[in-house]
């Protein structure tokens, strides 16, 4: 199976070129960059020989959230050089923001997994240790790594049922893959079944290292702050195609009580504004979509965000929140969005009955009433105008037990990490 692997990556390169190309006139790529996934001429070098390099990997924001804190703990301690890789452009803008500050960091887009570019790029910048994030599972990269005897870690580990499954169709590469992993630190407790379902034998579960992540919020157009702390209104974020109906709906039934109410909605995918815009139409409610620092203009019933990076903004100044991906059924295998950021925002949050994805996560904000389970827009109206009606905030000891939770990962976390680069 490898070698067909192999196989496939050598006769497509030529066509994974043309779509990379294809997709910078589209802004998806890099346009000055993105030659760093494809030619080992353009891996632009930058290496201080006098210092260990420690090599993330992390495919996009999400999983770049969750190794700022790691990286800034470790550069505390010792003196490391850091290389970032990842695959979107929106990952290497969030890089640029929030590790601007930091010292010794250097980012590259992540090549792709062609044996000839994964020999050059280890040979060249020559890492102490790697650690790939989440479900970055690349053979090519992997065995080469364990061939050249440099420590590789799984950070965070998260294998889903489906993917247990798919990997399991091929028993023997895939035990041969994960056991290349030196120390796996899975995210979840169903994460560490299934790694050791593959025979790997160095497994450590601390929890989830995205309880451990920073909450960042930049400041809101002053005016917009002002509308918001005079207005009634609740945000549904991360939300997927089948659920602009589902919140719209919602939000008429709150208007029973509040006429005034104003619903900010914020798509997973914000090329799905229009389209929301339409539903809205559909329903005779007045919508606008607001792009970058615009104002919310008067009379506005739904906002619709349409710019990535300011979830923090409106969850800052919001009490109730929708997480999106939790109401749609045909998704319920890979459903559920991450609720950390809202919780330590002090969002009361509400979600659907599909939250697999951080399934663990939602049931410690469960038990805590941080968040809760709803079943339809009837009821989360209730919910939300109850919100309106009485104090239902969430107390800073709650939130305190979520950030000694993410302190205490991040710390075993580390401490693992250093072991091995010190050895």
């Amino acid at each position: 199976m490898l070698l067909i692997y192999r196989y496939l990556i050598n006769i497509f390169f030529p066509l994974i070129i043309i779509i990379t190309l294809f997709r910078t006139w589209f802004n998806k790529e890099d346009k000055n960059r993105f030659k760093e996934k494809l030619f080992s001429s353009s891996f632009n070098i930058n290496r201080n020989e006098n210092k260990k390099l420690i090599w993330f990997h992390a495919a996009s924001i999400g999983e770049v959230k969750s190794i700022i804190p790691v990286i800034k703990k470790l550069n505390e301690k010792k003196q490391f050089e850091f290389l970032i890789t990842t695959v979107t452009l929106s990952s290497s803008n969030l890089i640029s923001k929030d590790l601007s500050n930091e010292k010794d960091i250097t980012h590259r887009f992540f090549p792709i997994d062609k044996q000839s570019l994964v020999k050059k790029f280890l040979d060249s910048w020559s890492p102490n240790l790697i650690i790939f994030i989440d479900s970055e599972i690349w053979p090519n990269f992997i065995l080469e790594i364990k061939k050249k005897n440099i420590p590789l870690i799984l950070l965070n580990a998260r294998i889903t049922r489906k993917s247990f499954l798919r990997w399991n169709l091929i028993p023997k590469v895939a035990e041969k893959v994960f056991q290349s992993f030196k120390l796996c630190l899975p995210a979840s407790n169903e994460s560490k079944k299934y790694l050791e379902r593959f025979k790997v034998k160095n497994i450590k579960y601390f929890g989830n290292l995205k309880l451990a992540s920073e909450s960042k919020i930049n400041i809101l157009n002053n005016k917009n702050k002002e509308i918001l702390n005079t207005s009634k209104f609740w945000c549904a974020v991360s939300t997927h195609e089948d659920e602009d109906i589902f919140c719209l709906k919602t939000h008429l039934k709150i208007k029973a009580n509040y006429k005034d109410i104003m619903t900010i909605i914020i798509p997973r995918h914000i090329d799905r504004a229009q389209s929301i815009k339409s539903s809205c139409k559909q329903f005779n409610l007045n919508c606008q979509i607001l792009s970058g620092d615009e104002l919310i203009e008067n009379g506005k019933e739904i906002i619709i965000i349409n710019s990535y990076g300011k979830i923090s903004n409106y969850l800052e100044q919001c009490k109730s929140v929708f997480m999106g991906k939790s109401m749609v059924a045909k998704l319920k295998s890979v459903g559920g969005q991450n609720p950390i950021e809202a919780a330590k925002l002090k969002c009361k949050i509400y979600h659907g009955p599909h939250v697999y994805n951080f399934q663990e996560i939602y049931d410690l904000f469960n038990q805590h009433k941080i968040s809760e389970k709803i079943q339809n827009e009837e009821e989360l109206a209730n919910k939300i105008t109850m919100d309106f009606n009485q104090s239902n905030e969430i107390t800073d000891e709650k939130i305190e037990i979520i950030n000694n939770l993410g302190k205490k990962i991040l710390n075993d976390t580390c401490n693992e990490l250093e072991k091995i680069v010190d050895k």
